[in-house]
């Protein structure tokens, strides 16, 4: 089952339930797709593309909840959150931080990098490889912090 059908299977169960909080964060991500399908012209679209925009949505949301967290807007914070976890459901599992450390760790061998100036080849390497199993920022935090030590 593709991303795309999951979505509408999860939309219609959400719709039987009456989850309306559900429902429109199901909406939203089904509403991104529609917008990349449109753009390219196609009428599906690859998982691949459709786990990327389900991350960048789900970064939404966390950085959302961020800014109302510091401007004392607990509430609107909560809506934000609870939207991310049903978004977050479309992800595959992350990788845990020992993991994600002997994987670089590797990447950095295979490439041989030994100064910071090499972060960019393993950055990208890891970032093909761990693709929605590792957010971005997560990946070169310690990429840097290896290649450093």
């Amino acid at each position: 089952m593709t991303l795309l059908e999951q979505i509408n299977s999860d939309m219609k169960a959400a719709m039987k339930a009456k989850d309306k909080a559900k429902l429109q964060t199901i909406r939203a991500v089904k509403t991104a797709f529609t917008l990349e399908m449109t753009k390219t012209g196609s009428t599906e679209i690859a998982d691949a593309d459709a786990l990327k925009i389900v991350q960048k949505l789900a970064k939404q949301r966390k950085d959302s909840a961020a800014t109302y967290i510091e401007g004392g807007r607990q509430e609107l914070a909560d809506v934000e959150l609870v939207e991310m976890g049903f978004i977050e459901a479309y992800l595959p599992a992350q990788i845990g931080d020992e993991e994600l450390t002997e994987i670089i760790k590797g990447f950095i061998a295979k490439t041989g990098a030994s100064s910071i100036k090499d972060m960019g080849k393993v950055i990208g390497m890891a970032s093909k490889e761990l693709a929605g199993r590792a957010d971005g920022k997560t990946i070169a935090d310690k990429v840097k912090s290896l290649l450093l030590a």
